[in-house]
Order: structure tokens, then C-alpha cells, then sequence
């Protein structure tokens, strides 16, 4: 028995509403279930139409229905029961998608006879209690115009109404107001429109995971060209306007990228069960599955690229359409006396270009990028439409290579790469960047793809932020600084390719380096930049970067003092391109020890011993004020300290602060920084249960750990924190810390496994200290039970480095080398490698 007959059958025996509802909602629920299968046989726009006339007559049968309850077999003529339900949004565009709310409107007219507000009643309730996700507003007919001036979003809703049932005596009055409102005040509307998008387009940039109905180049741009089309044109779509405002080529390529982001949002909406529209990094494989794609890479590729294409084509066409309502005619005179050349002016470091100017040849409109003062700009939709359009032949000419050449020696270098991503033409004027065109990156790391992480990399170049950097970068000369911009913008070119990318890139940039005629020094540093680009952060974050053997190493790579120092520079404004909050205080500090570090040793023909480089510390300690002033007996424990270490991490202030909180530690005293990350610093004679204090704190991210002993019993810990934490957040840490002091407090750690293979014990790492290793998959608690292992096992930690990723982590300890330890290395095997909650082993107990 069909639902028609069955609803029929249950008016007939005078069934309850409840009943009524039941019978839609399983309805619903079975027609849901098979849109899986739907959507494998018809995606994009047809799959998104397809879903939406089932809406529309599931809704004009609950419509029905409701006038059957009420009317019973005596219905009136449905044009004479003066209501319309209409749709609105995605719905009334038939772009609904499977879980978006199902937005309608109605319409009424108060008329003798008919109790409007009765049925419309009835008809909410029934929907609502048949499961519909709905977003409704109710008016009467001649209330619409009045509505749509209190609040834009309502006005937009009902450029999209689209009739569904009920009279179309009412529906045809609603569209005569539908009418007078888009005529009024169109100027008005349109600037609030315009507003909103660049706000947006603020909120949700172009991303690694990005939003695919708000982000740049979404849905929410195709809508809002739409919007402005209908307002200005009264257009039902936007296809009406090919040939007149753009060609069918255009229109066509646009459309094919629409299609795509249809199919992407709504094999979103399938695999999820829910209304996301996030194209997170865990939905990737099961979403190119259903859109039949075999290679992920190239399907997220293929999203990101269709991002840009409506990107592109709504910022281009949009100002087209709107030049007449936005044109300040008092700024004639302005633009006249700002004229850079025909068709081209400059208002406020902004670039216009009229859309009457013919396409300009390529290196002419280089010329006018060059001929600008130095200094950040921003491109106008006409000018963008100019470079987007622009003929480009292969191979390009020796003139358009100098004018590329005088465009990386100008201070300000980013607005002009990001105008060549906006235009489409980057990967035409660097040739290297055809494989990394909306090249995604799955590592859990960069935030966007490799094109504009390397333009985000050139922008932090030109914005540093940290004054020791910025006055070693002043300090390049110009052709160190032209050398040092071309590497920051090609250091990830060989990407995408089955070799090291670094490889690949270096020769990518030694075909660049030959065409911007740099000499054969510079050529060289190009090269050997790109080759070491991730060799500072790797050592940095990674190695114990005080012992002589790994600063060594790191500066055999690197080569000369030139090029630690632009190296240093490149890796600033490479970690600063992966994404807002990567390049943080920790991160600065360990670059910036490394660098003076290495930079020792290099300034050095001998080598410096660890042995050397304490004295040398001692004796800059000894120097200050702050240390003649301690009591004599204090000196001498201080200058005692066993670790070499501890002087070599510390400047001499630190070192004489920390010796002086631990002559006054009694059993332990601690103090907590939240003033950029969370840094906890402890000082303790009695023992300390580390392994529940870091069990406590297991859902924030530990960035470094320091373990020294000192005098009199006193141990130091320093604990960094990756997060910021509030200060009202503080009291709960004391807490813990309190806590941390009774050793039979203990958590119960989620389950935690590590292979032997993925431990590394070097106990020739130097006379005193070992190395232990660990690289393996990030779980939570990981830390708490290697701290728990080492404790059990009577190992004492100078240093812990941690380095995580969103799946991996490599932690870096340095122990003493005592207990015999290093004879005895099954039993640190043999425990890290016991899964947490099992009984150690005999060998361990």
C-alpha cells in the first residue's frame, strides 16, 4: 500500500494526528535512506533537483493532507484557500542539499471564510512531527514588502522564493510584491550584499579543509553573484546572462566547477548523517570514493581548483554588474589626475582598471606592477580581469624575466603573487609551480595547500614580526634579499613529485636562478637553501641542539655563516606560512639558540667542547652584578651544578634566578606562566609524582621538558606547553601540582602501545648522557607513561624535546648515563614497549 492510499485509509477511520505524523516520518526516513543509491546514479545539480521535487511533493502531500483534516471530503478548490507555500534558500534555488533545512515560506490573505492561520497551524506541526527540519517565516501577502525592509537576510530569502502548492491566485500577488522588492532601494541592498561577502570571504579563507559552502570560492560566492544578477537584472538564473555579461565559454567553465562543489557538499552530507560542509582531513578517503575519484590528492585538488574558478568569476562579474550603483562620480577628477596609463589608475594604494580597456599584453602590465612605489597594494576586479585574461606565450621572453626580477627586488612582493594566484596565472609565470597548483598537503601540519602556503611564506618575509630577525634581515644586501625571496616562494616547487621535494625543488630553482641571471654564488645559495629549507626546524625542534656532534652535522649541511643566517630567515617565514599560531614563543626560542649555537661553531676553526663552553658560561655568570651579590656559599653551589647542560640551555640571568629559588625551596615551591603559552617551572626536594602531573595535564600538548638536578637535594623541572591557558584556569593547575606531590596519587592512563622499532637508544650520545628516542603514533597520556617507565626504571631525565604532529610524535630524552644503564638496555626496551595497565615483566620488577 502506498502513502497516499494509507493516509487515506487513516482519514477514512478518523486516525489521530499522531498517526498522521508517524506515517510521514517513516516516510521520510526510508526515503533518506536510499538517497545513497540515488546519489551514485544521478550527483551534482540533477541529484540536488531530484531531492528537492521529492521535498516538494512530500510537502504538497502534508499540504493536502492538512486541508483533507479540515475540510474533509468537501475540500474547495486549493486556488480559492488563499495560502502558497513557497520555498526559499538552497530549497528554492533546487540546490537543497540532504541535510540543510528545508526553508519555506507562507503566504496568506485574510478572506471571509477561511481560517488561514488555522491550516497553516496544522500544516507546521504536521511537518514538524514528521521529522522535516524546518526554517519557515509566515505573512500575509501585502506584509511582505514592510518584512523584507527590517532585516537584508529575509530580503535575500525571497529573491529565491519558488512556488510549491496552494493557490496560485495568492502566489501571483506575492509576486508582485516579490517584484517591488527588488526594485527598491536596489543600491542600498547591493553595498550591504558586497559587505557581507568580503566579510565572509574574511571568516573562511581558501584552507587545507575548507568549508565548501562558505569558504572563498564556495557556494555562498555563487549565491551572492546571483543575487546581485536577479537584483540588478531580474534574472531566475545566471545562465540568462551569457552572451551579455560573460561568454558561454566562461559561464560553461564556472558551471563545471559548481557542479563539483554540488557533489563534493552533498557526499558530505551522506557519509557524515549530518549538515557539514567541512571538508575535513578523515572525510577525504570515503568522499573520493563516492565521487569516483581513485586518487584523493587529485580529488581535493580538483575542489580547491573549483574554488578558485568561482572565485575568480564572481569577483570579475559581480563588479562588472555593479559599477553603475557604486560609481562615485565626484571621484572623476581624482581618477583622472591618478591616471597610471590608459584605462589604469591608482586611488589609495588600489590598482583599477576599467572594463572598457582592451586585454593588455602581459608585459605591459608587468611594467605598471613595476613602475609602482614600493609598497602593499591591492588589484581591483577590472585589473584582476586584465591579468586573468592576458595572452601568455611559452617559452616566456627575456624582458618578461627582468621585469619578474625587479618585482622580487621590490620590498613588497606578496599582493603582486597573490593577484597572479587570484588571476590563475602564477603557475604561468613560474613555470615550477604546475605540479603544486592547488596542491594539498595531508600532513596534518600546513594549513593550506603548497601555491598558498609559498605566497603566505613570501608575505611573512615581508612582515616579521621579531626584531632579531628583522634587524639580521636588514642587514642583507639587496641581492642576498632578491635571492632570499625567490628561495621563500620556491622552496616547496618540488613538491607533488614521487622524489624529496627538496631535491626536486633545488633543481627546479637553479632553472629559475639561470633565467633571473643571478651570479653563479647566488645560484649556489639558491640551491643549497631550497635543499636545507626543513634542516633548521627538524634540528631545532628534533635534536639536542647543544651538543657539539649534531651543530656540527646541521652546519656541514648548511654550509657558511651566509647561509645559516638567510637559512635562519627562510625557516621564519616558512613555519610562519604554514598557518596562524604554528610560530610560537617555544618555536622562537629553540630557532633562535640553535642559530647562535651553530653560528659559534662555524665562527670557530676548533672545535668547542662542551667542557669549553661551560667555562665560557661560568665565566659570563660569574661577570654579573646579580652573581657578586649572592652569598659566597652559593657561588659555589652554583658554579658546582654537574650538568654542562644546565649552562648551556640558560643564559647567565636565568642561571642565577634558578639558582637563588632553589636555595629557598624548603620541600617545593612552583610558579605558572600563561602570559603566551602555559610554562610551569618546579623546584622540589621531596619526590615528585611526574608521571600523574603530566597524566593531569594530558589533554594540553607539551612542547619541551627540562629536568635538572642542582644542590642541596633540589631538583628543577620546566614544563612548556604548546596551548595558552586562561589565568582563571591557574588555581585547577596549582591543584594539580599540589597533588603531584602525594606519591600515591595515580591516573589511570588510556591504553598506550610503542614498538621497539620505534625506539632509538644512542649511549654513545656523549661521556655523561644517552639519548633515548621515541618516534611514534601521537596517543594521548604517551608522555604520562614514558615519564611512568623512566621512573620505574630509576632513569634520570636532563631534557625532553617534544615534537608532535596531528598522528606522530618523535620525542627526544636525554638521560644520565648511570645505574648502569647503558648495560642494561632490554629494560627500557622492555617497558616502553609493555602496553599501559599490563604487570611488568620479572626482568623489570
Amino acid at each position: 500500500m502506498d502513502l497516499i492510499l494509507q493516509i487515506e485509509d487513516l482519514i477514512e477511520k478518523n486516525g489521530s494526528d499522531f498517526e498522521l505524523s508517524k506515517l510521514f516520518k517513516a516516510f521520510i526516513k526510508e526515503y533518506k535512506t536510499s538517497l545513497g543509491e540515488l546519489f551514485k546514479k544521478n550527483q551534482g545539480k540533477d541529484f540536488l533537483v531530484r531531492h528537492t521535487k521529492q521535498l516538494d511533493s512530500i510537502i504538497t502531500l502534508m499540504y493536502k493532507t492538512t486541508l483533507r483534516r479540515i475540510f474533509g471530503n468537501y475540500l474547495p478548490m486549493r486556488s480559492s484557500i488563499p495560502i502558497a507555500i513557497v520555498a526559499l534558500g538552497s530549497y528554492g534555488r533546487e540546490q537543497l542539499c540532504v541535510h540543510s533545512d528545508v526553508d519555506l515560506l507562507i503566504v496568506y490573505e485574510k478572506v471571509d471564510g477561511f481560517n488561514s492561520e488555522l491550516i497553516i497551524e496544522k500544516f507546521f506541526y504536521l511537518a514538524l512531527d514528521a521529522g522535516l527540519k524546518l526554517g519557515h517565516r509566515v505573512h500575509e501577502t501585502n506584509d511582505l514588502f514592510a518584512a523584507s525592509k527590517e532585516d537584508i537576510t529575509i530580503r535575500t530569502a525571497l529573491m529565491e522564493a519558488r512556488f510549491i502548492t496552494g493557490s496560485t491566485l495568492t502566489w501571483h500577488e506575492t509576486s508582485k510584491e516579490l517584484g517591488r522588492i527588488r526594485t527598491y532601494e536596489q543600491k542600498e541592498f547591493i553595498l550591504e550584499k558586497i559587505k557581507e561577502s568580503q566579510e565572509r570571504r574574511k571568516k573562511y579563507p581558501t584552507s587545507m579543509q575548507p568549508n565548501i559552502k562558505e569558504s572563498v570560492g564556495g557556494l555562498r560566492d555563487s549565491n551572492f553573484i546571483f543575487w546581485i544578477a536577479h537584483t540588478i537584472y531580474g534574472v531566475t538564473t545566471l545562465k540568462d546572462l551569457a552572451g551579455v555579461l560573460f561568454s558561454d565559454e566562461e559561464y560553461k567553465e564556472y558551471r563545471a566547477a559548481l557542479e563539483l562543489l554540488f557533489r563534493t557538499r552533498s557526499a558530505l552530507h551522506l557519509i557524515t548523517n549530518k549538515q557539514e560542509d567541512r571538508l575535513l582531513l578523515e572525510f577525504i578517503p570515503e568522499v573520493s570514493r563516492l565521487l569516483g575519484f581513485k586518487n584523493q590528492q587529485k580529488m581535493v585538488t580538483k575542489v580547491l581548483e573549483a574554488q578558485w574558478r568561482i572565485s575568480n568569476f564572481t569577483q570579475i562579474f559581480v563588479k562588472k554588474m555593479v559599477r553603475p550603483y557604486i560609481a562615485d562620480m565626484s571621484q572623476l577628477g581624482n581618477f583622472r589626475k591618478n591616471r597610471l596609463s590608459r584605462g589604469i589608475y591608482k586611488i589609495d594604494n588600489r590598482i583599477y582598471a576599467s572594463y572598457n580597456l582592451p586585454i593588455q599584453p602581459l608585459n605591459k602590465l608587468l611594467e605598471t606592477l613595476v613602475l609602482l612605489e614600493d609598497k602593499p597594494y591591492h588589484f581591483d576586479a577590472g585589473f584582476l580581469r586584465q591579468f586573468t585574461y592576458v595572452k601568455i606565450s611559452y617559452p616566456l621572453q627575456a624582458k618578461t624575466y627582468s621585469l619578474l626580477k625587479e618585482l622580487f627586488k621590490k620590498r613588497y612582493m606578496y599582493s603582486f603573487l597573490k593577484l597572479f594566484y587570484d588571476a590563475g596565472v602564477l603557475h604561468h609565470l613560474f613555470g615550477a609551480f604546475k605540479k603544486v597548483l592547488h596542491l594539498p598537503q595531508f600532513d596534518g601540519y600546513h594549513h593550506y595547500p603548497v601555491d598558498i602556503h609559498s605566497i603566505k611564506c613570501v608575505e611573512a618575509l615581508e612582515n616579521i614580526k621579531e626584531p632579531f630577525i628583522q634587524n639580521l634581515y636588514d642587514e642583507f644586501s639587496n641581492d642576498e634579499k632578491l635571492l632570499l625571496k625567490i628561495v621563500t616562494l620556491f622552496h616547496d616547487s618540488g613538491k607533488g613529485r614521487v622524489q624529496d621535494h627538496s631535491e626536486v625543488g633545488a633543481k627546479l630553482i637553479a632553472a629559475f636562478t639561470q633565467k633571473m641571471k643571478l651570479k653563479e654564488e647566488e645560484k649556489e645559495r639558491c640551491i643549497t637553501l631550497v635543499k636545507q629549507h626543513v634542516t633548521m626546524s627538524n634540528v631545532a625542534l628534533r635534536e639536542n641542539i647543544h651538543n657539539e656532534k649534531t651543530l656540527y652535522k646541521f652546519m656541514s649541511n648548511v654550509g657558511d655563516v651566509k647561509n645559516l643566517q638567510l637559512l635562519y630567515v627562510l625557516t621564519y617565514a616558512d613555519i610562519n606560512g604554514v598557518g596562524d599560531g604554528v610560530y610560537n614563543s617555544f618555536t622562537s626560542k629553540l630557532l633562535r639558540e640553535l642559530y647562535i649555537n651553530a653560528l659559534e661553531v662555524a665562527q670557530n676553526r676548533q672545535r668547542i667542547t662542551d667542557a669549553s663552553k661551560r667555562i665560557n658560561s661560568e665565566r659570563r655568570v660569574a661577570k654579573l652584578q646579580e652573581f657578586i651579590e649572592l652569598p659566597k656559599l652559593l657561588q659555589s653551589k652554583l658554579l658546582r651544578v654537574e650538568s654542562n647542560l644546565f649552562f648551556l640551555k640558560h643564559t647567565p640571568h636565568d642561571i642565577i634566578e634558578i639558582a637563588k629559588k632553589a636555595s629557598k625551596t624548603k620541600e617545593y615551591d612552583f610558579s605558572i606562566d600563561t602570559q603566551s603559552s602555559l610554562v610551569i617551572e618546579i623546584y622540589r626536594k621531596i619526590p615528585l609524582n611526574i608521571g600523574y602531573l603530566l597524566a593531569s595535564l594530558s589533554h594540553l600538548d607539551v612542547a619541551s621538558m627540562e629536568i635538572f638536578t642542582l644542590f642541596d637535594g633540589v631538583k628543577y623541572f620546566k614544563i612548556e606547553f604548546i596551548e595558552h591557558v586562561d589565568e582563571s584556569e591557574t588555581i585547577h593547575i596549582e591543584n594539580i601540582i599540589n597533588n603531584a606531590f602525594d606519591m600515591s596519587k595515580h591516573i589511570k592512563l588510556k591504553e598506550v602501545s610503542i614498538s621497539e622499532d620505534e625506539i632509538g637508544i644512542d649511549c654513545e650520545h656523549s661521556l655523561t648522557h644517552a639519548e633515548v628516542t621515541i618516534n611514534t603514533q601521537n596517543q594521548k597520556g604517551l608522555l604520562a607513561y614514558i615519564m611512568e617507565c623512566f621512573e620505574e626504571l630509576g632513569i634520570n631525565i636532563v631534557t625532553a624535546k617534544i615534537h608532535s604532529t596531528k598522528h606522530r610524535v618523535r620525542d627526544s630524552f636525554l638521560i644520565e648515563k648511570q645505574n648502569d644503564i647503558c648495560n642494561n638496555v632490554a629494560k627500557i626496551y622492555a617497558l616502553l614497549t609493555l602496553r599501559s595497565g599490563e604487570q611488568s615483566p620479572p626482568l623489570l620488577r
